[in-house]
């Protein structure tokens, strides 16, 4: 078994109001179940973070990025399954209808589109590396404040 971190990419979506999307991962699922998330998920072999980022918004919203306004940051974790991930989150804006994304069946149960002063929902059934997601929301809304948007 390898002991290198598993890579994991992720999207922080903007829209014109300057808002990011997230969604609620089913109660089903392995890792940080029932809890808000960004999209985004592990790189498949081979692939690169920017086409595991575009594959990642297409698969679970049915949107395509359109453009990549630069990286929020890194960061290592430990999922709930005692496996070590490093992600790179980046910002984005896509292209699609922003008022119907398309979750991924059985691994998403609702979205909603989040401000800055909302971020507080992200800590919602967060047990496992507490406020991990929602520093990410707070990095994603300052590289937005430094990008005069």
């Amino acid at each position: 078994m390898s002991t290198e971190p598993l890579r994991c990419a992720g999207a922080l979506i903007v829209d014109d109001d300057g808002r990011i999307f997230i969604q609620r991962r089913s109660p089903d699922r392995r890792l940080f179940p029932n809890t808000w998330d960004i999209v985004g998920g592990h790189l498949e072999q081979g692939e690169s973070l920017e086409d595991a980022l575009r594959r990642e918004v297409e698969e679970e919203t049915g949107w395509t990025v359109s453009v990549v306004l630069g990286t929020v940051g890194e960061y290592a974790y430990t999922g709930d399954d005692g496996i070590n991930r490093v992600e790179t989150d980046f910002l984005v804006r896509v292209d699609g209808d922003l008022r119907r994304p398309r979750l991924e069946e059985g691994k998403h149960t609702e979205w909603r589109w989040i401000t800055e002063s909302e971020v507080t929902v992200l800590d919602e059934h967060r047990d496992v590396n507490d406020g991990l997601i929602r520093r990410i929301a707070d990095d994603g809304f300052a590289a937005l404040h430094l990008l005069g948007l």
